[in-house]
């Protein structure tokens, strides 16, 4: 008990501190390399993942909270087609839009990947933090790999879990 207490005591400041507004992530920028033009034909086939993320986890029987990093990475699991991605999105506990991270859909190459970064001191997205990725592309295509990487630790003690993103539609050609 002593133990728990001391921890509180130890990150009771950090884990109370309000949360600095955080860089504006440019997909566009940061991903220059991952990303090609839009394509020019007609999006014909379109989908959607929602992807839980943890950005804080209560430990100690509900006494200590523990923030976590989280990086959602987009991979195209495609070898020859590009994905277009038209959404990315995060969600708190609550179910309210915390950030939107495209202002307009992007392409990403074939195999290329996209993350989104959410540092640990940011615990705007709480204990049902999640994503929802829209997707499209041209034609039939290997369906996108999408998964939330969380990092985080107490004391000596460091904790890494991965959330796969579940599809929650899948439309085909019309």
């Amino acid at each position: 008990m002593r133990i728990v207490l001391w921890l509180i005591a130890l990150l009771g400041p950090f884990t109370l501190a309000p949360v600095a507004a955080q860089p504006k992530v440019n997909i566009e920028q940061n991903f220059a390399e991952s990303l090609t033009a839009l394509p020019k034909e007609e999006l014909a086939v379109s989908g959607g993942f929602y992807v839980p993320a943890y950005s804080s986890v209560a430990m100690s029987q509900g006494k200590l909270r523990v923030d976590f990093s989280v990086t959602l990475s987009v991979h195209n699991a495609s070898e020859t087609q590009a994905l277009v991605v038209k959404r990315i999105a995060y969600f708190d506990t609550a179910g309210k839009q915390v950030e939107s991270y495209l202002k307009a859909p992007v392409a990403l190459k074939p195999l290329a990947t996209v993350s989104i970064f959410i540092p640990t001191d940011d615990v705007r997205g709480g204990t049902g933090a999640n994503f929802l990725v829209d997707w499209a592309a041209t034609g039939e295509i290997a369906e996108p790999v999408v998964e939330a990487l969380m990092v985080g630790g107490v004391a000596n003690a460091h904790y890494a879990f991965i959330s796969q993103g579940r599809p929650t539609r899948t439309a085909g050609k019309k």
